[in-house]
C-alpha cells in the first residue's frame, strides 16, 4: 500500500512540474502583473526571485523588485517619480496558501504559483532567502560600519515609538503603552535591541520628556552590556505624553565636550547637539539629534499637502532643516570641531526638500554614499524608505567607516510589537529601524575626493572593465536582480583601475565618493 501511494505521490508531482511554465522576467523594475492575464488557471514557474513587499494581511504582497517610496529614490514630481508610482502600482500581486511568518524583504527564488487572476497567485513552492530574524540574531548587515576599517565608535539612533515611563494611561490611544504591564513589555523589547547594537553612543528620539526614560535605558545597558552607560540631563520634566530626543553614551569611552545645546525652531526640544569627546584619543565630534515635523494632519498654505509625495507641513520640515544648518555654524565655533554628525527621524524620505537643503547645505547622506538605492529604514503600506537619516559634513565623512540600517523593525509585522503580543524578541521593538554609524576619530584625516560625472567613466581593455578617474573611491557591484556580487565596497587605487575575477555578464556598478554615486551598467565578456 505505502508502494502505490509513494508511486501516486511521485505521479502527482511529475505532473506539476509538466504541467509547469517558465517565466521569463527581463524587466523586473517595470514588470506588471497585466502580463500574467495569459496564464489564469495554470501552474507557472518565475526565473527571477521575487520579495516579500507587504506582510500585513493572512497573505502576501510580491513583486521581482523591493518597492520604495518614490520621493525616496527620484526627486518630487519628476519624471523618474512619475515612472516609480507607475511601477509601484502596476508590480506586485498578492500570494496566498503561505504558511509561517514571513519577513518583508524575504526573496522566494525558485518560485511556482497557480495563477488565479492577474493579481492573485496561490504558492505550490519556492526557497525562501534572506533577511530572517535568524540571520539578524547573528548580526547579519550590521559588519557593513566596518566598510573603510575597524571604527572605534559606534553610534546609534532609533526612534523608540514613544518610549513612555510617567505619564502611561490608557486615554493616550496608540501613543505609547497605556499601562505599565505594556510599558515593561516595551522596555525589555527596546532594551534588547539596544543591548543587542552594543553602540557607545545613542541619539534617541520620541523617548519621554524629563529624565526618568532616559535614566531607565542607561541603567538597562549597563546591566545588560556590563559597560557603565549615562546620559545627557537637558533639566527637564516629564510633560504629558510628549516626547523629545535625548543621549546616552558609555562613559567608558566617550565623555560630553561642552554644554548641550538646543534649537527649538518648529516642534520643542526634538533637535539637539552636543559634543563628545572619545577618551582614549581626545577627538571629538559634533552629534546633532533630530527630529522634524510629521507628515501627518491638515497643513494649511505652504504646509498643505502638495501632492507631491512630500505629505502636510513639508514647508516646516524645510524650516527645521534650515535651522540645523544655522546652528551647525554656531556650535562648530562654541565646541571647537567642524565635525558633525546629523542624524534622527526628519519625517522625509531621500529626495525631499528637507534632505535637498541639507545636502545642498555641505551635508552627505551616508545612506546614499554607503548603499546608493537599497538604503531603508520604514515601511509604509509596502513601499520602503529611509526617514531615518545619517548625514555628515565632508570633513568627518572621511572618518566614517560604514553605516547600515538594522532591519529589526522596519521588515517585521505589527502584530509583533508589545501591545499587540506576547513577543519577547528585540524584534518591531519599534516601527523604525536604527541607524548606526562607525567612526574612527582622525584630525589630520583627509577629505575623500568628490566623484563627478563625466569625468569619471567605464573603458574596456582586453574585454575587461576598467574605472578611469576615480582614485581615492569605491565601488559596488551588483546582479541585475539586485544581489549584490561584491559582498562591500572595493577601493579604487588608482585612476585606471581595472574590474577582474567577474563571470561574464552584466552587472550594475555602483561608483562612490565623497558622498556621491554614481550608478551605469557595465558589461564582462
Amino acid at each position: 500500500m505505502r508502494r502505490i501511494w509513494s508511486i501516486m505521490l511521485m505521479s502527482c508531482l511529475c505532473q506539476i512540474l509538466l504541467a509547469q511554465t517558465h517565466v521569463t522576467i527581463t524587466d523586473t523594475e517595470n514588470w506588471k502583473y497585466t502580463s500574467l492575464q495569459s496564464y489564469v488557471g495554470q501552474t507557472i514557474r518565475f526565473d527571477v526571485p521575487f520579495y516579500v513587499c507587504n506582510n500585513y494581511s493572512n497573505s502576501l504582497t510580491i513583486s521581482p523588485r523591493r518597492t520604495f517610496t518614490p520621493t525616496n529614490q527620484a526627486l518630487p514630481l519628476s519624471d523618474a517619480y512619475h515612472a516609480l508610482l507607475n511601477a509601484n502600482k502596476y508590480g506586485s500581486i498578492t500570494l496566498t496558501n503561505v504558511s509561517g511568518y514571513h519577513r518583508m524583504g524575504e526573496r522566494l527564488h525558485n518560485l511556482t504559483v497557480k495563477v488565479n487572476s492577474q493579481t492573485s497567485v496561490s504558492l505550490i513552492s519556492c526557497d525562501w532567502q534572506g533577511n530572517t530574524r535568524q540571520e539578524l540574531e547573528n548580526g547579519y548587515n550590521t559588519q557593513v560600519v566596518k566598510q573603510r576599517g575597524e571604527p572605534s565608535i559606534i553610534v546609534c539612533c532609533m526612534n523608540l515609538e514613544y518610549y513612555l515611563v510617567e505619564n502611561i494611561s490608557s486615554s493616550n490611544g496608540s501613543m505609547g503603552p497605556s499601562t505599565q504591564s505594556e510599558h515593561q513589555k516595551q522596555r525589555a523589547k527596546v532594551s534588547k535591541a539596544l543591548a543587542k547594537i552594543n553602540a557607545d553612543l545613542y541619539g534617541l528620539v520620541e523617548i519621554e520628556q524629563g529624565q526618568r526614560a532616559l535614566a531607565e535605558i542607561a541603567n538597562d545597558l549597563t546591566q545588560n552590556t556590563g559597560r557603565k552607560f549615562e546620559y545627557i540631563d537637558d533639566g527637564g520634566s516629564a510633560n504629558g505624553t510628549y516626547t523629545k530626543s535625548g543621549f546616552v553614551y558609555c562613559s567608558d569611552v566617550l565623555k560630553p565636550f561642552g554644554k548641550l545645546h538646543e534649537n527649538n525652531t518648529g516642534v520643542k526640544e526634538r533637535k539637539k547637539t552636543q559634543a563628545f569627546q572619545e577618551i582614549a584619543t581626545g577627538e571629538k565630534f559634533l552629534f546633532s539629534v533630530n527630529h522634524f515635523k510629521a507628515k501627518s494632519g491638515n497643513g494649511s498654505g505652504n504646509n498643505a499637502d502638495q501632492g507631491d509625495g512630500q505629505g502636510s507641513y513639508n514647508a516646516d520640515r524645510v524650516k527645521e532643516a534650515k535651522s540645523v544648518l544655522a546652528n551647525y555654524e554656531n556650535d562648530r565655533f562654541y565646541y571647537g570641531d567642524n565635525d558633525i554628525l546629523i542624524m534622527g527621524d526628519l519625517n522625509a524620505y531621500a529626495m525631499e526638500d528637507p534632505i535637498t537643503t541639507l545636502k545642498e547645505g555641505g551635508m552627505i547622506d551616508l545612506h546614499r554614499a554607503f548603499h546608493a538605492d537599497s538604503s531603508y529604514s520604514y515601511n509604509y503600506r509596502g513601499s520602503a524608505g529611509y526617514l531615518d537619516h545619517a548625514l555628515c559634513n565632508n570633513t568627518l565623512y572621511s572618518q566614517v567607516t560604514g553605516m547600515v540600517a538594522y532591519h529589526i523593525n522596519s521588515d517585521e509585522s505589527d502584530s509583533y510589537t508589545y501591545d499587540k503580543s506576547n513577543d519577547q524578541t528585540m524584534f518591531r521593538c519599534s516601527d523604525h529601524d536604527p541607524i548606526i554609524v562607525g567612526l574612527r576619530l582622525d584630525s589630520t584625516a583627509t577629505a575623500i575626493p568628490e566623484i563627478k560625472q563625466p569625468n569619471v567613466h567605464i573603458y574596456y581593455s582586453a574585454r575587461t572593465p576598467h574605472i578611469r578617474n576615480a582614485e581615492g573611491g569605491a565601488y559596488m557591484l551588483y546582479m541585475l536582480d539586485g544581489r549584490k556580487a561584491t559582498p562591500s565596497p572595493v577601493a579604487i587605487h588608482s585612476n585606471d583601475e581595472p574590474i577582474d575575477d567577474l563571470k561574464k555578464g552584466f552587472y550594475i556598478i555602483n561608483i562612490y565618493g565623497q558622498g556621491t554615486c554614481l550608478q551605469t551598467k557595465i558589461l564582462v565578456r
